[in-house]
């Protein structure tokens, strides 16, 4: 990883699903933030995890965080995946420049053109707290974004 815990988080500014700004220092003063890398929507390992995380999504809302999906699909894309799936947390289009977010944090595969899994609690002063990155394929369990819930 390119980011180390205690240290802040690179700022940036992505287009979510419906096309609106979002830009990380926008939370900093009020919430946490957990970003969520994931390869591809549409594709079943990243399904499975975004909709674990729609269901469980009181483990953020009870600790006042908030859940940010990051993936290199368009925001076109993004909106009607979220759509499809119900999912009711912003979706960032990493699009272009092609994985500039995903290389800050360290978790683009250049081979591959697409974000590994990778996670990132960041707190409400912008600092990074937890991190988890999983192997290409194996998704992340629901118990790692608790202990990371936890460092806060």
């Amino acid at each position: 990883m390119s980011v180390q815990l205690g240290e802040p988080a690179p700022d940036f500014e992505l287009s979510d699903q419906h096309g609106q700004s979002v830009r990380l220092s926008d939370y900093r003063g009020s919430r946490p933030v957990t970003l969520v890398f994931f390869p591809l929507a549409f594709s079943s390992t990243c399904q499975g995890e975004l909709c674990e995380l729609r269901d469980n999504i009181g483990i953020f809302q009870d600790e006042g965080v908030q859940l940010i999906g990051v993936s290199v699909d368009s925001k076109h894309s993004l909106r009607v995946w979220s759509e499809q799936q119900g999912f009711d947390f912003p979706l960032l289009a990493d699009f272009w420049p092609h994985g500039e977010v995903a290389r800050q944090y360290g978790v683009f595969l250049e081979d591959k053109g697409f974000a590994n899994r990778g996670t990132f609690l960041i707190d409400a002063d912008g600092i990074l707290r937890a991190a988890f990155v999983t192997e290409p394929g194996r998704p992340r369990e629901l118990g790692a974004y608790r202990e990371a819930l936890a460092a806060l």
